[in-house]
């Protein structure tokens, strides 16, 4: 993991050193094994380390290999071998025990803008190639890394830290209108392309960009494949190629001596902790731990129970954080810590800052589980149509034969009357318009129209997979990822995702409907005789209530005593004074109110003045 900050001047304009290390001090906090910086004439990079990884003992950036491309890169490589056997049949001198970042260098050596195109993993990072007098940029596919960036007619700034780019003094306060209306209607930027400052723009995932004395030129290197369904003559098969995948996946991402799971006491996070302790073998008692978060008494739940079962099967660690008294800091509103962009659940800040601090003393890297819900979404409707209409009988009555033996019931009967009886008994939620936001402000974005469009259900042309596939396509993604980020979590840690793997994730989107998605039977079956029997019959238990709508009872939330700038978003007497007790109507309320507190904080970030540069830079800035 890094901190990565660079620029550089389209008209040949040397860039100024001081500020190249006054903007990488301010990423000391991602980084604090190491702070380097390059200028070469026009361009300028700065970096700071946090090694992570085996190979990173002997890593260091900004890079080259032969003094005229270098390399500036927040990344971690997938399929090093692979990658390693490609570069040395293209001509390139990679050792087995390369960082991942020179391993980048010299794919683009090899492959040139092509490049990302053949790396696996997490990355963002800028190439500046000076013999063409090229900026070559490229951000991984799922967009687990940030990259951000400021262009202007004569500057080009980039990095993966917003507060970061904000202190520099050509980057304006204007914010994205059209980003602030997407947070106070769905909670969050819907357009991956942007951030909430105007000035502040995001490569999208999977995207690569080339800057030059022509201008910008973007483009995207991938799009999720559309898979058809995979099938194998054994159904062991399928448990086999995902264990072997899954393994693959958490191998690539513990080259590391020590790894925090965050466990939940379902089955996707536990079968990560399970994978990871047979990586480690005997060392895992010392080299696993599991974090989980729990509530007590506010909606007591089962996590306790379930995760320390987990805990001890495996036996490894366990801590818990009980969050009945840490949902909302009765002083947050007169607290000045802001989040880089608006979130929707400020309200304990200072405790989730010190929480990620606390993590970080205890190791680096930390796995989430989140991913199996969405890949293994049960789409049995679009799946049996699919067999239908191609005539593939044998196949069908072959899978539906494999769910009676596998679940123990007739297919689908249980899930027809279960779909009946919320239609019946369930009144749909359809969320309303808020009726606070300004009209003015309403129509000139005509955000009516945004928020029909939003409102409809996300899906994909897939012909098996459509929801679930689909649903990776969703700014949901990037909200999540965000608020994993150091630039959020303001720690030295990095949490990674393995089942956000391509090759993990793919074969996931791949595998028949039936039986393998129903109630996650896959990782059931792959995790049998390794978790316990609790935790493997356990059906999925959502939360029986909002938390923190449920903590507003307790600790009363102030009406919203607007700043000017809110005035120009949302008619405030429009706002409800005490806040609604359903957890729809508690979120719809709160969003204003959260606004305005981050809009009256957001200066957390202070920028640089002209009078800390050069002057000239100054003279140029100005």
């Amino acid at each position: 993991m890094s901190g990565i900050v660079g620029v550089v001047h389209q008209g040949g304009e040397p860039v100024d050193r001081h500020l190249v290390e006054r903007l990488t001090e301010s990423l000391d906090f991602r980084g604090p094994d190491a702070r380097n910086v390059w200028i070469g004439g026009n361009a300028g990079f700065g970096h700071t380390l946090l090694r992570t990884t085996r190979e990173s003992e002997r890593e260091h950036q900004p890079l080259t290999l032969d003094g005229a491309v270098f390399i500036v890169a927040d990344a971690r490589i997938d399929a090093r071998a692979e990658l390693i056997a490609d570069l040395r049949a293209r001509g390139q001198d990679a050792a087995s025990d390369a960082p991942d970042v020179e391993l980048i260098l010299r794919a683009y050596q090899a492959w040139g803008e092509d490049c990302a195109e053949h790396l696996l993993g997490d990355f963002a990072f800028a190439i500046w190639d000076a013999p063409r007098r090229r900026l070559f940029c490229a951000r991984d596919h799922l967009g687990i890394k940030p990259f951000f960036y400021f262009l202007s007619s004569r500057i080009f700034l980039f990095g993966n830290t917003l507060d970061c780019l904000r202190m520099h003094p050509a980057v304006s306060n204007r914010l994205n209108d059209l980003a602030i209306a997407d947070f106070l209607l769905f909670e969050m930027n819907q357009d991956p392309a942007t951030s909430t400052f105007a000035d502040i723009q995001r490569l999208p995932p999977a995207h690569a960009a080339s800057v030059s004395i022509d201008g910008l030129r973007m483009r995207r290197y991938w799009t999720m494949p559309i898979d058809e369904p995979l099938y194998y003559p054994r159904n062991s098969d399928y448990v086999e190629r995902f264990s072997e995948l899954l393994t693959d996946a958490v191998r690539d991402r513990i080259r590391t001596p020590w790894v925090g799971v965050f466990m939940s006491g379902g089955i996707d996070s536990p079968t990560l902790a399970a994978t990871a302790c047979r990586l480690f073998g005997g060392e895992a008692s010392r080299s696993v731990a599991s974090f989980t978060s729990v509530y007590d008494r506010l909606i007591p739940d089962d996590e306790r129970y379930y995760a320390g079962l987990v805990a001890a099967r495996l036996g490894i660690p366990i801590h818990f954080r009980a969050l009945d008294d840490l949902m909302i800091d009765p002083g947050w509103q007169s607290a000045a810590l802001s989040t880089p962009e608006p979130v929707a659940y400020p309200l304990a800040r200072a405790e989730e800052l010190k929480y990620f601090r606390d993590l970080s003393g205890h190791g680096r890297v930390f796995f989430y589980g989140e991913g199996p819900d969405n890949a293994l979404n049960y789409e049995w409707r679009a799946y049996l149509t699919y067999l239908a209409r191609r005539g593939r009988w044998p196949r069908l009555v072959r899978d539906v034969l494999a769910h009676m033996i596998a679940h123990r019931r007739v297919p689908l009967v249980s899930t027809l009357l279960r779909t009946a009886g919320r239609r019946a008994h369930v009144p749909f939620s359809n969320p309303q318009f808020p009726m606070w936001m300004d009209e003015d402000f309403v129509s000139r974005l005509d955000l009516r129209a945004r928020w029909a469009a939003v409102q409809r259900p996300t899906t994909s042309d897939h012909p098996v997979r459509p929801v679930g596939y689909g649903s990776f396509c969703t700014p949901i993604w990037q909200g999540l990822l965000d608020c994993f980020d150091p630039g959020f979590t303001g720690a030295p840690l990095e949490i990674r995702h393995p089942y956000l793997d391509l090759r993990l994730l793919r074969f996931m989107l791949a595998v028949p409907a039936i039986p393998w998605c129903r109630k996650k039977y896959l990782l059931r079956s792959a995790m049998r005789g390794v978790l316990p029997p609790e935790v493997l019959a356990r059906a999925k238990s959502p939360l029986a209530g909002d938390p923190l709508s449920a903590s507003a009872r307790r600790v009363r939330i102030p009406p919203l005593v607007p700043t000017p700038e809110l005035l120009q978003y949302v008619r405030p007497q429009k706002v409800s004074a005490t806040m609604p007790d359903d957890a729809e109507g508690f979120w719809l309320n709160l969003r204003p109110i959260v606004l305005d507190h981050w809009l009256r904080h957001r200066g957390a970030c202070f920028k640089m003045t002209l009078a800390e540069l050069s002057d000239g830079f100054s003279r140029e800035a100005t």
